[in-house]
C-alpha cells in the first residue's frame, strides 16, 4: 500500500529527527535495509509456535499429574 503524501512528509520528518536525536541507530537501521520485514515475520512466527508448543506441553503435564 502506498503512502499518502502527508504520510510520506511525516515519515521524512520522523526518520530527520532520528538522524539527529540518535545518529548511530539511525546507521544501525539504515544498514539493516529492507529485508528485516520478512526477518521479524519469521521470527515472530518461530515464537508464537515455540509459545504454542511449550503451552501444550505444559496443559499435558498438569492434566497428567492432576
Amino acid at each position: 500500500m502506498a503512502l499518502s503524501t502527508e504520510e510520506q512528509r511525516i515519515l521524512a520528518e520522523i526518520e530527520n529527527r532520528l538522524i539527529e536525536d540518535d545518529p548511530r541507530l539511525a546507521r544501525r537501521l539504515t544498514a539493516l535495509g529492507g529485508a528485516p520485514r520478512r526477518r521479524v515475520r519469521l521470527i515472530a512466527a518461530v515464537v508464537i509456535a515455540a509459545v504454542g508448543v511449550v503451552t501444550a506441553f505444559v496443559s499435558a503435564i498438569l492434566t497428567a499429574f492432576s
